[in-house]
């Protein structure tokens, strides 16, 4: 019995999470940065510079929730694991790779926007809510991405151990 499949979709699960995650880790960084500068200058603005360093932090949550998905969906939490066939496998990790490769390119952008709302923030803090839109934007790539990959891995036909004897 080969594992082939069960290894490209456990690939699949990590993808989503460690590519999301690193897309956020470097967008929180760089917005961190911005942030701190503005604090440094003006203690009071603390709370809304967090907020916009938070914001690139939502693309490492929905990878970490498209792996779940998917360790669920392939047996892994839950008991009964799968016996996958390659290409099943691919296709859990083809299912898995939007919200990777988005949430990695997303995150840091959104980062980079997130600097530069925080610099509207550190000269008009009043125009806090129109600042936020701008990074709030690039949001929309990743939502997308999330949706596409939570469809996908849960639309897709996998078979229990055992399984593939009954329909020969």
């Amino acid at each position: 019995m080969s594992h082939l499949g069960i290894v490209y979709a456990l690939l699949g699960a990590a993808v989503a999470v460690f590519l999301s995650g690193a897309g956020s880790a470097i967008g929180v960084g760089i917005a961190g940065q911005a942030a701190s500068g503005v604090v440094s200058e003006d203690p009071s603005k603390f709370a809304k510079v967090l907020i916009m360093q938070l914001l690139p932090g939502t693309q490492g949550i929905y990878g970490l929730l498209v792996g779940f998905i998917t360790l669920s969906k392939i047996g892994l939490l839950g008991g009964g694991m799968l016996e996958l066939t390659p290409q099943q496998g691919l296709l859990v990790l083809a299912a898995c790779l939007p919200i990777g490769i988005v949430g990695l390119i997303s995150g840091k952008y959104q980062g980079m926007t997130s600097a530069a709302a925080i610099g509207i923030v550190a000269k008009k803090p009043e125009q806090f809510g129109k600042a936020m839109l701008f990074p709030a934007m690039v949001e929309t790539y990743a939502i997308l991405a999330l949706l596409i990959s939570i469809l996908s891995v849960t639309n897709l036909q996998v078979l229990r151990l055992g399984q593939f004897e009954k329909m020969e």
